[in-house]
């Protein structure tokens, strides 16, 4: 009998993982006392708030950036820092927050990013290209499935260390707080949709993760016939990290071409 709160459990397999938080808010913090547009509106909720860094000179595009902790925890604060990646290329990248759960449904936090999305659009030109992390990882997965109302100009996805099927969680204590039944679990599974015409998918997990994340990957890679990479030495928390490097093979997936 499989333990899916042990197989979905990321921190206590990182040692220090419990110092991660603090390190990055601060890292973050430091990068937007030195710019951004902070806490532009996508939305009426109190959290539909995003955060967007423009590159000096002429922009290429949007990058947006969708952060994890399982639908339930963090915000746009902790992640500043990640946006020096796409700058040092020329893309632009937005970070939005949203409702957390048990305040919002997985479905209503979806629809969130999908206004966030769009809003982030309204306020760069050129391609529009997505990366998320963890549960950020669902949500752009779930951006780029055939019933997305996510803008036209949307052509990459990069679904990071997601989860794609979220029916296991229905037998983990976590979902106390998402409130998963088996109807939602099932029509926001990003594996039983079919993928976006138009829209390049990749999905990218760190060799050191769960194999829960790893199966979930090459899950949604197969049922999707997309590209997926395992990336050597990174866990579940360093291997977003390559967002932030000019040079992290991460960040050449997301924008080369």
């Amino acid at each position: 009998m499989i333990d899916w709160d042990d197989a979905f459990d990321n921190s206590s397999y990182v040692p220090g993982s419990d110092t991660l938080p603090a390190r990055w808010a601060a890292e973050a913090a430091a990068f937007r006392d030195q710019t951004g547009e902070l806490d532009i509106p996508y939305g009426d909720a109190p959290r539909n708030r995003m955060d967007l860094f423009r590159p000096d000179g002429a922009c290429k595009g949007l990058v947006v950036f969708i952060h994890g902790g399982y639908w339930h925890k963090l915000d746009k604060s902790y992640w500043s820092h990640l946006a020096r990646g796409p700058l040092s290329q020329g893309w632009a990248m937005a970070i939005p927050s949203y409702t957390l759960a048990p305040e919002a449904r997985l479905t209503v936090i979806a629809q969130e990013i999908t206004e966030a999305v769009n809003a982030a659009a309204g306020q760069v030109a050129g391609p529009v290209r997505l990366i998320g992390h963890s549960a950020g990882g669902h949500l752009v997965s779930r951006l780029a499935c055939a019933d997305s109302a996510v803008t036209t100009r949307l052509d990459r996805v990069l679904s990071v260390s997601g989860i794609h099927d979220l029916r296991p969680l229905l037998h983990t204590q976590m979902n106390a707080v998402l409130g998963l039944d088996a109807a939602e679990a099932e029509a926001e599974s990003p594996a039983l949709h079919k993928p976006r015409q138009g829209v390049q998918a990749h999905f990218w997990v760190g060799a050191l993760e769960r194999p829960e994340l790893i199966r979930q990957t090459r899950l949604i890679a197969e049922a999707w016939q997309a590209p997926n990479s395992y990336e050597p030495e990174q866990d579940h928390f360093s291997v977003i990290e390559g967002l932030g490097r000019p040079q992290a093979p991460l960040l050449r997936v997301l924008l080369e071409g």
